[in-house]
């Protein structure tokens, strides 16, 4: 029994190459920088106008935090909304806000400094990756897929 070739050469038969479109491109994208199946999965269910930071080195290490108030206090103290309990870490460290579907990250006088991709900052508008060190703490931020890239502020 002979098997018909399939191909553009043989119309009506599919082309053995298969074309991804730009959810695979982004899932193939987080897997290369370090993003498992299942984080990716979380941050595919994020609701509009939410985020989600995931801690990448330090303690606690794999643990996530949502951010889905116009307002969220990372620091030591117990009241904090993020509590990374570790002695580089401030009582009151940094604050992330949230403008329309866009999040900065703004310092809040903290003696070590919160740093935005490996510079020292004051404040930065977050984006889709970006690292914030909150004393040992790495953090990746991941804004919902359905707002973009996530920089998108209020008008």
């Amino acid at each position: 029994m002979s098997e018909t070739p399939k191909g553009p050469e043989n119309p009506g038969l599919p082309d053995q190459t298969e074309k991804f479109g730009p959810d695979f491109q982004q899932k193939l994208q987080n897997l290369e920088s370090g993003v498992s199946l299942e984080e990716q999965e979380v941050i595919d269910a994020l609701p509009s106008g939410s985020a989600l930071l995931i801690v990448r080195k330090g303690p606690n290490a794999g643990a996530r935090f949502l951010l889905d108030q116009d307002s969220t206090v990372a620091g030591r103290h117990p009241a904090a909304d993020i509590f990374l309990d570790d002695v580089t870490v401030s009582r009151r460290h940094a604050e992330f806000v949230r403008r329309g579907t866009a999040f900065e990250v703004k310092d809040m006088g903290s003696l070590n400094g919160t740093y935005f991709d490996g510079v020292l900052i004051d404040q930065a508008l977050l984006h889709d990756g970006a690292e914030v060190q909150v004393g040992k703490f790495r953090m990746t931020f991941f804004p919902s897929r359905s707002d973009g890239d996530g920089t998108r502020a209020a008008q």
